[in-house]
């Protein structure tokens, strides 16, 4: 009896495990990342599928559920900020997490990830005290030239700057959430690839606020 409890509990389990896995929803990971978020805020972290033998299983085929469109700043790392283990992201960082005006690269990236990979989620993720957008404000006031590429960045992200000129409040704050705006705005329009699975309802794609000293993720509306 033992035997053949064992035998049918084996055959059970191999059923289960050809049994594909049901893909997350863009809703179901914008909460499973803002959960993580919490854990992260909270010191609770759980450190998923980190350890080496996490690698094996993907070194052919990977299934992230989340663009993450990140700034490049060294404190703004997404698998840890979210609490997410190796293969759940497919993160694209940049200075200043900018779309519009970063070029193919950039946006090839996230439409590799949404045409090939299947994702569901796109979320443009920009932070408090940017210093790419802090430099856009204060080459927009100064009307200087920067040197190099460095130009090229800053003048990506201006267009937003300007919109903010005369808003109240912080204006470095408000210029960092502009940015993330005009980037949201930008994939959701994305021609050929993003903007039909967009209004299909197949792709969601949000913008959200890290704050540097506080680790919380607020979402944009």
């Amino acid at each position: 009896m033992l035997a053949l409890g064992g035998r049918a509990s084996a055959r059970a389990a191999s059923a289960s495990a050809a049994t594909p896995s049901r893909a997350p929803g863009a809703d179901e990971v914008l909460s499973r990342l803002l959960a993580g978020n919490q854990r992260f805020v909270r010191g609770q972290l759980t450190h998923p599928r980190r350890r080496p033998g996490d690698f094996k299983p993907l070194a052919e085929r990977q299934t992230p559920v989340a663009v993450v469109v990140g700034c490049a700043d060294s404190r703004v790392a997404p698998e840890i900020l979210f609490d997410q283990g190796v293969g759940d992201l497919f993160v694209v960082r940049v200075a200043g997490n900018v779309v519009s005006g970063a070029g193919g690269v950039v946006r090839g990236s996230i439409e590799y990830a949404v045409a090939e990979l299947s994702v569901p989620l796109v979320l443009v993720l920009g932070h408090s005290q940017c210093g790419a957008v802090k430099a856009a404000v204060k080459h927009l006031d100064a009307r200087d030239a920067l040197p190099g590429a460095i130009r090229d960045l800053v003048e990506a992200i201006k267009p937003a700057v300007a919109r903010t000129k005369r808003m109240p409040g912080d204006r470095l704050a408000n210029a960092v959430r502009a940015n993330v705006e005009a980037g949201v705005a930008r994939l959701r329009t994305l021609e050929p690839i993003l903007a039909p699975a967009v209004r299909e309802a197949r792709v969601k794609v949000a913008g959200g606020m890290y704050d540097l000293s506080t680790g919380t993720v607020t979402m944009l509306a």
